[in-house]
């Protein structure tokens, strides 16, 4: 419990930060730019996760097997295995950059985006997409330093960045009146900090990742067991972000109130939401360190610590929600304004925040598979959310309008929890077959106290005889 409470408490700071990238931006862009230019923004949201989910998957995916090479002790490997992480990672940002950036128009038309604020969504996404090298920059450095132990790094850069976030918003959008547009050129530019700081510390801090001639050498093998984990992950944000595009199709048909309410409320769900992606976070290495020790048994002992805290969390955000939603969200919508808008937030909010404990072991329980190596494993779960996403977005919101469009996220994280969980006993069973790790016998408490008690008593005897 301590060892993942301190590894997990700086990446939940590093997540917060992160998050309060798209929170300013949200909040500035509803307070002083109004309600159709956040239904602008917001109407972006699941385009963006479908496109920047990919690229983050995929790196978190290719620090999966350095996590594992650092557990093994294995320093040449670390080395090699990040060089060739270098070149995937150039090749992805280029790719991704490019086509998307070309085709964000045709993508907000296929969503059935309002014409009314399609213009503005465009020019701001098309800004995200071309930043895509910057946004996987910092996800590639960040997620070495965490595969080799270090989780308060990253966290210190994106203070710096959220920081140099919120004085370029103020400064793009009130004074040099680039609109929705300089939202997005200020989130940009703030990645491209902690980007840079990360790989510097990177460099500097760490003697196995000074690479040398040899190091940088194109190695198949490793590009292969890179892809193998990096593109299942990408995959498995992307096919997770598929029902999300499909939920905002049909929310987008709900008119632009609806639009600018889910965008609301996301952002704060999000916002609350990073304690879970902070404890999956550290589960996924927690996890390939201790495979690459042979360690599997801890692996269920961290998985059952996390699950502790995030439940209690849990508890706690849900409470917070139906006593204070209402003035969380008035951070993004003025309640004078657009009543209707607030209504329609605070119901989303209350209605996930509800669910909080299914989304928990969502992450946890995937993390810690894809930090095993079962990445396509964990895919699986991303296709059990696309299809209960897609199921509500075409019988429920039909019917229940908005409070059916409520419902995507809570249905999509129970029907993933049902695929997962079975998975994860399998998954611990295939990893002790193939590494011919034996079953540890269950620890009976007062043995394991007695022990420790003994070990203790005898290095105090000793000591006493040496002086």
């Amino acid at each position: 419990m301590k060892l993942i409470l301190g590894f997990a408490a700086p990446l939940l700071f590093g997540f917060l930060f992160q998050q309060f990238y798209s929170f300013v931006d949200t909040a500035i862009v509803g307070k002083y730019l109004g309600a159709a230019k956040l239904a602008a923004v917001g109407s972006t949201g699941s385009i963006n996760f479908l496109v920047l989910g990919f690229c983050q998957g995929a790196c978190a995916g290719f620090a999966i097997p350095i996590a594992q090479a650092f557990g093994a002790r294995d320093e040449d490997g670390i080395r090699h295995l990040v060089a060739t992480s270098t070149y995937l990672s150039a090749a992805l940002s280029i790719v991704m950059a490019v086509v998307t950036g070309v085709l964000c128009p045709q993508m907000l038309r296929l969503m059935n985006t309002p014409e009314e604020i399609i213009d503005d969504a465009v020019g701001y996404i098309r800004i995200i997409f071309l930043g895509i090298p910057v946004t996987i920059l910092y996800n590639m450095t960040s997620g070495i330093l965490r595969s080799l132990g270090d989780s308060k790094t990253p966290v210190y850069f994106l203070i710096l960045a959220s920081l140099v976030n919120v004085v370029l918003d103020l400064a793009l959008i009130l004074y040099c009146n680039m609109d929705v547009m300089g939202a997005a050129v200020a989130t940009l530019i703030s990645q491209l900090v902690s980007g840079i700081g990360c790989l510097v510390v990177m460099i500097k801090n760490f003697p196995e990742l000074r690479m040398k001639a040899e190091d940088w050498k194109f190695r198949p093998e490793e590009a292969k067991k890179l892809f193998l984990t990096g593109v299942p992950m990408g995959l498995q944000y992307s096919i997770t972000a598929i029902g999300s595009v499909i939920v905002q199709w049909s929310v987008n048909g709900l008119g632009v109130d609806a639009v600018a309410a889910v965008s609301a409320g996301s952002k704060l769900s999000s916002f609350l939401a990073c304690m879970f992606d902070a404890l999956a976070t550290t589960m996924a290495t927690y996890a390939g360190q201790n495979l690459g020790a042979r360690k599997i048994g801890r692996i269920t002992e961290g998985l059952r610590a996390s699950a502790i805290i995030g439940t209690v969390y849990s508890v706690l955000a849900f409470l917070a929600m139906l006593a204070l939603d209402r003035s969380f969200l008035g951070l993004f919508v003025d309640a004078n304004t657009d009543p209707e808008v607030m209504n329609m937030a605070s119901r989303y909010i209350r209605i996930c925040s509800a669910f909080y404990i299914p989304l928990l072991f969502v992450n946890i329980v995937r993390l810690s598979i894809q930090g095993m190596g079962y990445t396509k494993v964990a895919m699986g779960a991303g296709v059990f959310e696309m299809i209960a996403r897609t199921a509500v977005a075409i019988f429920l919101v039909p019917v229940f309008g908005f409070t059916g469009a409520c419902m995507a996220n809570p249905a999509a994280w129970v029907m993933a929890d049902l695929f997962l969980i079975p998975c994860y006993a399998r998954t611990v069973r295939a990893v002790r077959e193939r590494l011919q790790i034996p079953m540890e016998k269950p620890a009976n408490r007062f043995n394991v106290r007695f022990t420790r008690a003994r070990e203790g008593l005898r290095g105090t005897v000793f000591h006493r005889a040496r002086g």
